[in-house]
């Protein structure tokens, strides 16, 4: 059956918003304030649930960040709608802090239907340590099964809930806790965040508590803390190539450029080994391909995002890379060595698009925030006449990945109508990315917006 045009617009309207809940975190960016970027993203969210609520939910099957998918979870649970299983697997995918919170600002909303409680009882029950989180994340947790009117049995409700009762817990680390509270050998078999705030009270010298807590430490504190532990003198090295690709990114573009130069090839290995295991089975199969990564003064970010655009288009160089089974990097600096990769000057995109081309790839992937300058609107023609005159088959795939939401157009910006452009947060979405990116170009309607929105959440299912 023929789309109408209601039905394309529909679909347009329905992957503004995906593009927008992929890339938007309602934080300050470049050239976007905080309240901008909230009012912005709040009225796209109010937009889409009240003319697509049963598309406004199932967008939670898409790769958006976490940020968007907890307010699409609230405002679903308010109005007592969606698939509670799909709600669940979100849930599930998201950390423990982040889920927390959206328990608390569902019971800051009064939202206290007997769905929701059963899906924060249903998170409950799966968690793999109960009582980890209970030391960990005691206060949450206390929070949330008073919501969910569910105590649980035995010493870990009275550990919540009358921690008075008893004088000794069976179970370890609740035992570890309470005697924390008198014996500073114990506090060094917590949790990192919850030890720190034991040793501070004691007045534990800060590289003593480094040093013999570094066994504590999860994969990411030991990255965070990494450069400061350093300076005290202690090594808490982090295994980097097990980090999430864009983070380490993030580690590696925080260290001064000496330190890089110094440490090439310990952190290109780590970001090779990171992407390789990013790819999996896709590595090398996606032939000649050329990138062109935005390094422009623009990709610094904000003060509270810092250098995020930068490393997402380093993440992606090293993904893109194992991806391809022949690959060429085009830096809009021009600068060949990724690692030493720094926020500066204008953004020619046209220009690097142009060399691009000159490579003949099968594919080329842009990651750039879109702002092209030098000169301005290069891109969009270059685009246009590749596009239309000399390649109107389409032989080359080219796809536009936007690290930025742009809060005045209720869009990540766009470089040409003839590319499709999606956000992108995280690297390992990538290869989803591009293949949502097919839909982005407005000649498709909702019929198969809604049937490849229906296969993935078909997929969360099995």
């Amino acid at each position: 059956m023929d789309e109408t045009f209601a039905d394309l617009i529909e679909s347009e309207d329905v992957l503004l918003f995906a593009n927008a809940a992929i890339s938007a975190t309602g934080q300050r960016e470049f050239r976007d304030g905080r309240h901008a970027q909230r009012l912005s993203l709040d009225f796209l969210h109010r937009y889409i649930h009240g003319n697509y609520p049963d598309l406004y939910a199932a967008t939670l099957a898409l790769d958006i960040n976490d940020h968007n998918a907890a307010l699409i979870i609230r405002t679903v649970l308010r109005e007592q709608g969606g698939d509670g299983e799909l709600i669940a697997w979100r849930l599930a995918r998201m950390s423990p802090p982040r889920a927390y919170r959206l328990f608390r600002d569902l019971r800051g909303d009064g939202t206290n239907n007997r769905r929701t409680r059963a899906i924060i009882r249903d998170w409950l029950a799966a968690r793999p340590d109960l009582a980890f989180d209970a030391v960990k994340y005691r206060t949450a947790l206390k929070a949330a099964m008073r919501h969910a009117h569910f105590r649980p049995p035995g010493e870990l409700g009275d550990f919540l809930f009358a921690p008075a009762r008893r004088t000794r817990f069976e179970t370890p680390i609740l035992e570890k806790w309470r005697r924390a509270h008198y014996e500073t050998q114990a506090l060094y078999d917590l949790p990192y965040t919850v030890a720190e705030g034991f040793a501070a009270r004691r007045g534990i010298a800060r590289e003593v508590f480094l040093d013999r807590i570094a066994h504590r430490m999860t994969r990411l504190e030991r990255l965070r803390l990494a450069g400061r532990a350093a300076r005290d003198g202690v090594d808490t090295a982090a295994d980097l190539a097990a980090m999430p690709l864009v983070r380490l990114a993030s580690y590696v573009l925080a260290l001064p450029v000496s330190t890089r130069i110094e440490r090439r090839a310990e952190l290109t290995g780590a970001l090779r080994a990171s992407a390789a295991r990013t790819a999996g089975p896709r590595r090398g199969t996606w032939g000649r391909l050329t990138a062109v990564l935005d390094d422009s003064f623009s990709s610094y970010g904000s003060p509270v995002k810092r250098r995020r655009p930068l490393a997402v288009a380093l993440a992606c160089h090293y993904l893109l890379e194992a991806l391809a089974g022949e690959y060429r990097a085009r830096w809009l600096s021009g600068r060949a060595d990724p690692i030493l990769a720094r926020p500066a000057g204008p953004t020619p995109l046209g220009l690097r698009i142009i060399d691009a081309l000159d490579d003949h790839p099968d594919r080329l992937v842009i990651v750039s925030d879109g702002w092209d300058n030098a000169p301005p609107g290069l891109a969009a023609e270059v685009l246009r006449v590749w596009r239309r005159r000399l390649d109107p088959a389409g032989e080359v795939a080219i796809t536009h990945l936007n690290p930025v939401y742009d809060a005045e157009r209720f869009e990540v910006r766009r470089l040409s109508p003839a590319v499709p452009t999606v956000g992108i947060r995280d690297a390992e979405d990538l290869p989803a990315l591009v293949e949502l990116a097919a839909f982005a170009l407005g000649r498709t309607g909702s019929a198969e917006l809604r049937a490849y929105l229906a296969d993935r959440a078909a997929a969360v299912r099995r």
